[in-house]
């Protein structure tokens, strides 16, 4: 046997070495080929499924002068959406246990982009809301399935910031929508502007014949789910040994979702009703509170990883709370001041995101991890509902930007919630 060569000093060496996933792109090639793609395809899917989600938002003034409509029957359109996700996110995830997550992701994609475009052609206020709802089903499913594909190709070590990175593209969506919604009402009459606007919801069929070609389940997951007895079975996440974690993660949830969906359906109005904006000048408005989204997802990511999934979700309860307070309680004649604490607001109400798709997926084992992260998230989209629709009613008497302040309470809920959930950073998922 010949005796190895002696290295010489500074001679790199296996421990001496840049690790190929160090920097700050690390968890983007620590993914690989195939873990790439299918971060790509999760990332498009969630954008898309932002874009068509704020159709609405952004068109609601419009609708409510087109129909007719009171506060009350205008912040329905979103329950009617949310409470009809928990349906979809439940079988979704079901589906995407039984048949695979890009299956299901691929599913949920079509669902949501044919009823989008659906709603352009509603010609009364009833057909609207059922076809929001249609587009409920889709749009429940397809983050936890997109998430959980993601989650199960990134390594441990930076599955919060990887899927942080997913979770960015919904602001990406978002500043999309904005973008359309500037350009479609300043060229068009309301009464078809808004009807456009849903019709631009067919994009993500594009995305649907890319990812057929191109990406696959992570294999080793994928034969751990196969072998199991238990996989897709939806009285599993409800057994002794999970039920705690369906309970809890079902209330973080709900806190989480109820505060940032009361201000993703009721800024929009907010601004332009009660502030007195242009279309453009609430877009300009808009463009800051996008920009925190974005910034905030991507530094949640990195805080996750490194302060833990509990610690980051805690901090961030706090401060989206106090930034709502702030931000509805601004005195009138300072729009400076509005347009400035958009950013941190969008910055804390998505930051807190960044850690679900990481979190939840580490919660459950991985036969019944679609099944668990798709019905306790979109749970929380359900119940997260009333919220909303509370200030909707609420707005009537007390003003949009009074009863915003009611969204700070959901996250007063997310914040005790956590109390029964454990710490899982570091978990390896199969």
């Amino acid at each position: 046997m010949s005796t190895p060569t002696p290295l010489s000093p500074g001679t790199p060496t296996a421990t001496t070495e840049s690790a190929p996933d160090d920097g700050a792109l690390g968890w983007l090639r620590a993914l690989g080929p195939r873990g790439r793609r299918a971060f790509a395809g999760a990332f498009g899917g969630y954008a898309l499924d932002s874009y068509d989600y704020f159709t609405l938002p952004l068109s609601m003034v419009a609708l409510s002068a087109y129909f007719g409509l009171d506060s009350g029957q205008t912040g329905l359109f979103t329950t009617v959406t949310l409470v009809v996700s928990a349906v979809g996110g439940a079988l979704a995830g079901v589906l995407a246990d039984r048949i695979g997550r890009v299956r299901a992701l691929m599913i949920t994609v079509i669902t949501y982009a044919v009823s989008t475009v659906a709603c352009g052609f509603a010609p009364t206020y009833e057909t609207l809301l059922v076809f929001r709802a249609l587009q409920g089903l889709g749009f429940g499913g397809e983050w936890a399935v997109g998430a959980i594909l993601v989650a199960e190709y990134a390594s441990a070590k930076h599955r919060g910031r990887t899927l942080g990175a997913v979770q960015s593209s919904w602001a990406i969506g978002w500043a999309l929508a904005a973008l359309v919604y500037t350009l479609v009402f300043s060229f068009l009459g309301a009464d078809l502007a808004w009807r456009v606007m849903f019709w631009t919801g067919a994009l993500p069929a594009l995305l649907v014949i890319w990812m057929r070609r191109h990406v696959r389940d992570a294999p080793e997951a994928a034969a751990v789910r196969e072998r199991s007895a238990e996989k897709g079975r939806f009285t599993a996440i409800f057994r002794p040994g999970l039920l705690r974690v369906t309970v809890f993660a079902s209330l973080l949830s709900t806190g989480v979702q109820g505060g940032y969906y009361t201000l993703a359906t009721w800024v929009p109005t907010y601004l332009k009703g009660e502030r007195g904006l242009s279309v453009v000048g609430t877009g300009g408005y808009l463009t800051f509170l996008i920009s925190g989204a974005f910034t905030g997802y991507l530094t949640g990511g990195h805080l996750t990883d490194r302060l833990g999934r509990r610690r980051t979700i805690w901090l961030f309860a706090l401060l989206s709370a106090l930034c709502i307070l702030a931000y509805a309680h601004i005195p009138a004649g300072s729009d400076t001041l509005l347009l400035v604490l958009g950013f941190p607001l969008g910055f804390c109400m998505s930051a807190i995101f960044s850690g679900f798709g990481a979190y939840l997926s580490e919660l459950y084992p991985t036969a019944v991890r679609g099944t668990g992260q798709g019905f306790t998230y979109n749970t929380g989209r359900a119940v997260g509902a009333v919220f909303p629709t509370t200030v909707g009613f609420l707005a009537d008497s007390w003003g949009v930007g009074g009863a915003l302040v009611f969204g700070a309470l959901g996250y007063g809920i997310a914040a005790l919630a956590l109390l029964g959930l454990p710490e899982t950073r570091g978990k390896d998922l199969a």
